[in-house]
């Protein structure tokens, strides 16, 4: 074998090594402690890192439902105070047209969310 072959062989056995041997020492090992079983003693929540991620992705969907709504009633307000402007009706109705399809994507995010974060919850439990 050529010296550069070996010498790569070499590397790469003293590299494994490297890596494999804190593994194995550590195999037998107890569980490090990560200091998870002391939230409870300082005030934080025992709840599921899932859940709280489904929560705050269906809070933010709301908060976002709710944007697109009042966005439809200011639509509503502008073209009532028109006065017949065709322009501004013309505008109002752009902002209504606006908010209904920013609904229609919001409601179907909210529904694509709601299936991945179930789907999540049902397939690692």
């Amino acid at each position: 074998m050529k010296k550069s072959t070996l010498k790569k062989i070499a590397v790469t056995g003293v590299s494994l090594a490297a890596v494999a041997l804190p593994i194995v020492a550590l195999a037998g090992a107890a569980a490090p402690d990560l200091g998870l079983e002391y939230a409870e003693s300082i005030g934080l929540g025992s709840r599921d890192i899932r859940e709280t991620a489904g929560s705050v992705i269906r809070a933010f969907m709301g908060l976002l439902g709710i944007v697109a709504v009042l966005l439809v009633l200011y639509g509503g307000f502008k073209w009532m105070t028109a006065g017949g402007n065709e322009e501004q009706v013309g505008e109002a109705k752009k902002i209504i047209i606006s908010g209904v399809i920013g609904l229609i994507i919001i409601m179907s995010a909210y529904a694509i969310a709601t299936f991945v974060v179930n789907a999540i919850i049902n397939g690692t439990t």
